[in-house]
């Protein structure tokens, strides 16, 4: 395989009409420049340059091939120019995963705010509340609740104090009352997410720091949770939602929340990467936005 080097001791060879100029332009030895102009001859089988004790020319087919060597050079030092003006820049396309309710409900608008001042950003939005293999996947960002289990990856906090709510509709609560303490709702209908096939059936809240944990069972789960939503301000059971997927239902009055002399669980809201050099100006320009607007929805 033709060596990047061994083009451009080939071409500053024939630029200076000598060996020697090539290698001290290199910072190499005469020798060293030498063996790398014979390798490039080698894997091309033929002779490039024509050397004497006293002088070297070109070949006829040294006189073709420099054009061609010279072209190669140009787009490598193109491309690396391009790359990194884009990591200047804010543009281009960023593919990225973000639950399906909150994508859908409060992220969509921010993401439209974005993209209307950086018209020249392409968004690539996957909606769903599957976990996402950043290393298999094409997705370059996830947005998504709770801490990474593969420690690897790169979370960067969008609402860390982001936590889950009881909540349900007005209509729920008035044929079934309000549970006074965790363990009623064990009389409730309780409408569960599940997630890897795993159904988030063990609610825990706090008071004073001290954790109760309840095993909740109801006719309904779903690993949407848009859907497990949707049921909820349809009076179908009570949720144990986050918060910020159900902001906007409670302070329109659409679902109430319940037990609030008690902490709900964490759902810290990160920003996720495989690594750093992901973090592209693009993307902490719309971390920074979330970040802002996040912490104003959850005053």
């Amino acid at each position: 395989m033709v060596k990047l080097e061994d083009l451009i001791i080939f071409i500053l060879t024939a630029d200076n009409g000598s060996l020697t100029a090539a290698a001290r332009h290199l910072d190499l030895t005469p020798a060293m420049a030498s063996v790398g102009l014979k390798r490039l001859e080698g894997e091309l089988g033929t002779q490039l340059i024509a050397r004497s004790t006293r002088s070297l020319r070109l070949t006829p087919d040294g006189e073709r091939y420099l054009q061609y060597a010279r072209t190669v050079i140009e787009q490598v030092e193109a491309g690396a120019t391009a790359l990194a003006h884009g990591r200047k820049m804010i543009g281009g396309v960023v593919s990225l995963s973000v639950p399906s309710d909150l994508g859908r409900n409060v992220l969509s608008r921010w993401l439209d705010e974005f993209q209307a001042e950086h018209p020249e950003v392409t968004l690539q939005i996957r909606l769903g509340d599957h976990v996402t293999d950043m290393y298999r996947s094409p997705i370059a960002v996830a947005i998504r609740y709770g801490v990474p289990e593969d420690s690897s990856l790169v979370a960067l906090p969008l609402a860390a104090g982001n936590r889950r709510v009881l909540c349900a509709s007005p209509d729920y609560i008035a044929r079934h009352g309000r549970p006074a303490a965790p363990q009623d709702l064990e009389q409730h209908n309780c409408l569960r997410f599940a997630l890897s096939d795993r159904t988030h059936d063990r609610w825990t809240f706090y008071k004073h720091g001290e954790p109760t944990v309840v095993k909740v069972h109801g006719n309904r789960s779903s690993d949407d949770g848009e859907l497990v939503r949707r049921w909820a301000l349809a009076g179908r059971g009570v949720a144990y939602k986050s918060r910020l997927d159900v902001q906007g239902d409670l302070t329109a009055g659409n679902l109430e929340a319940m037990l609030t002399e008690y902490e709900g669980e964490g759902a810290p809201l990160h920003l996720v990467c495989a690594h750093r050099t992901m973090l592209s100006p693009t993307v902490n320009a719309l971390r920074d936005l979330l970040n802002t607007r996040l912490s104003a929805y959850l005053v």
